[in-house]
């Protein structure tokens, strides 16, 4: 399976999760897919009145340089960790 593919089943893996993920793991979880998906974080940070669009925007602006397989990679090895959880 290549890394596309399983990135994808990784996706379709984390809505099925026997537990929800504490919140500093959701915010993980979305760094590494809008990194793996769209690359370097784009546009403005929010203000600080919108609390969870700023933690989910540094989230993925943490990630900056990682190269899209790397984050995919992460990405994928972080749902099957949560899966066997």
């Amino acid at each position: 399976m290549s890394l596309a593919e399983q990135f994808a089943q990784a996706q379709a893996d984390s809505k099925n999760l026997p537990e929800r993920p504490d919140n500093m793991t959701l915010l993980k979880i979305y760094g590494l897919y809008k990194q793996a998906s769209s690359g370097d974080a784009t546009g403005e940070r929010p203000g600080f009145t919108d609390m969870v669009g700023r933690a989910k925007f540094d989230a993925w602006d943490g990630l900056k340089g990682t190269s899209k397989d790397e984050a995919m990679q992460q990405y994928i090895d972080l749902i099957e960790e949560l899966k066997d959880a």
